[in-house]
């Protein structure tokens, strides 16, 4: 038999920390403040090293370097208030759009606009990049999500299912068809790019203001309201729980690098962080204003959080020598083929706040089904009946050899030994009705084989004399059931009979007074 592995699906990855959860964001410390032109609306780290910083502030797009913290570029071309600036995966392009109803992309380097896509009707809130590189999803305040392909900058997918003003969005790294939007009528919704249909539309109890996919793909978090609320996408989007820290509105969410942490800004000036696997608040940040925007870089260094004010903190996490030898030293590549290739991670134990999947054993062949495997059916019945097995499994066993047409091969060869405890078998069992069909048949395939020589055994003899005295006590019991049976059924006859002469006789005495009264009636009449 062959016996395929059992997938195991992708599960949210745990941070590896070796010092307390506290004492861990703690060390973000030194924060440096920075006044722009108006809100910080949205920030994001550049995938790519040094990780530079994208901050979306007013009519436009501020570069800062990723070592030096100093402003680097500014994007000043837009007709009004940017939104949602983000980075391509490879950090080369920029995306944002704006209140002009415009979606633009940039090159990261020259800062030239290359591509401008028009069709929304209303300010665009939401611009970011799918997986693929060469599509974009963005949500407006005209209530539709638009996926837009760049070179022929054309709407591939327009979709109209939401009833407001469509505020926050994101896409799965996990499956480039699938992404999320949240809107002001209370829904997130799961669109399928292929199908061009929404496919899970899940409510809340107040506008969404941001969306996020957690690790694999199968869970995503919306900020609506004062809550952080955790929705199961493998189950239709069934709540998993809701995290209620927050006095008013949260307005940004981020996950860490691992996966594992969960990060939350709040109109209350708050950033909570969020373990992921049991759902606490591990630590809590207050800021001098309502927080609109937070990131955090892709080597978990710097987090940045953009205000309300105009201003937007830098922290920075000061790294222990023992960790950057880790980053600096180069990883060891295996050669494909080689034995270490492919024992590579198996004494690898896990820590004890990892998620741990259990692993479960094969079960092993019987004996009797090791032989069924390998065709040798006579040994099979052997085994099965040696071994004291139940009734059943040793019928069970005899089934599968008439569904082979192997009854007879397996029975035929055999001595008096062998022969005894076959027919002791199907003399114990035979009357019981759920066996009966099927020792029958082995019945009549000894007497076919065996006939002539049965009666040379003493034993053979004797246990052919109990089986004979069985057949025939089963067939008395048979024939006085049918005689019961037809008893029953000249009873029932009657009483139809009876019950229907019955019915004749009252509609005749109801059709006489009936007729009775009109002729009383008409005489007096």
């Amino acid at each position: 038999m062959d016996y395929k592995p059992v997938g195991v699906g992708k599960t949210v990855r745990s941070v590896r920390r070796t010092m307390p959860e506290a004492g861990y964001w703690k060390r973000f410390q030194s924060p440096v403040l920075v006044k722009e032109y108006g809100m910080v609306t949205s920030l994001e780290f550049s995938p790519a090293k040094p990780y530079d910083l994208l901050v979306t502030a007013a009519m436009r797009l501020q570069i800062y370097n990723g070592r030096t913290s100093q402003l680097k570029k500014s994007i000043t071309r837009f007709n009004g208030q940017a939104r949602s600036g983000s980075y391509r995966s490879d950090g080369k392009l920029l995306v944002a759009g704006d209140d002009s109803n415009l979606i633009q992309i940039f090159d990261g380097s020259s800062r030239s606009v290359l591509r401008t896509l028009k069709g929304h009707m209303d300010p665009v809130h939401v611009t970011r990049f799918l997986p693929d590189k060469t599509h974009i999803l963005s949500g407006s305040d005209d209530k539709t999500v638009r996926v837009w392909d760049i070179p022929s900058q054309t709407a591939v997918n327009v979709f109209e299912d939401h009833e407001d003003y469509v505020r926050s969005g994101c896409v799965f790294a996990s499956n480039a068809n699938i992404v999320a939007t949240g809107s002001y009528d209370h829904t997130v919704r799961i669109w399928d790019i292929r199908a061009n249909e929404c496919v899970t539309t899940i409510k809340t109890d107040d506008p969404v203001e941001s969306v996020l996919g957690l690790s694999g793909g199968s869970v995503v978090a919306a900020a609506s309201g004062p809550n952080v609320h955790l929705f199961d996408l493998l189950m239709g989007g069934r709540t998993l729980t809701t995290l209620g820290n927050h006095e008013k509105t949260v307005t940004s969410l981020c996950m860490d690098n691992g996966g594992g942490r969960l990060i939350a800004g709040s109109l209350d000036h708050h950033v909570k962080i969020y373990n992921v696997q049991n759902f606490k608040m591990m630590y809590s940040m207050a800021y001098p204003a309502p927080v609109l925007s937070v990131a955090l870089s892709p080597d978990d260094t710097r987090l940045a959080v953009g205000m309300a004010s105009g201003v937007f903190s830098l922290r920075r996490r000061a790294v222990s020598a023992k960790e950057q030898a880790e980053a600096a030293a180069p990883a060891r590549q295996l050669r494909a083929g080689t034995q270490a290739y492919f024992l590579r991670g198996a004494t690898h134990k896990g820590d004890d706040h990892d998620l741990r999947i259990e692993q479960r054993r094969k079960r092993s062949l019987a004996d009797y089904d090791q032989y069924l495997r390998k065709f040798e059916h006579s040994r099979a019945l052997d085994a099965v009946l040696a071994n004291n097995r139940t009734g059943l499994t040793v019928v069970l066993l005899l089934q599968e050899l008439v569904h082979r047409d192997a009854l007879v091969s397996a029975l035929a060869g055999r001595d008096e030994l062998a022969l005894d405890t076959i027919v002791r078998f199907v003399v114990k069992f035979i009357d019981q009705p759920r066996y009966t069909n099927v020792l029958i048949k082995v019945a009549e395939t000894l007497l076919d084989i065996y006939g002539d020589l049965l009666h040379q055994s003493g034993r053979i003899a004797e246990l052919l004399v109990r089986l004979r005295a069985k057949v025939r006590t089963e067939l008395r019991l048979h024939e006085d059931l049918s005689m019961l049976l037809g008893s029953m059924d000249m009873l029932m006859a009657a009483c139809k009979i009876n019950h229907a002469g019955a019915t004749v006789a009252a509609e005749t005495a109801s059709s006489a007074t009936a007729a009775s009264a009109s002729v009383t009636s008409s005489v007096k009449a």
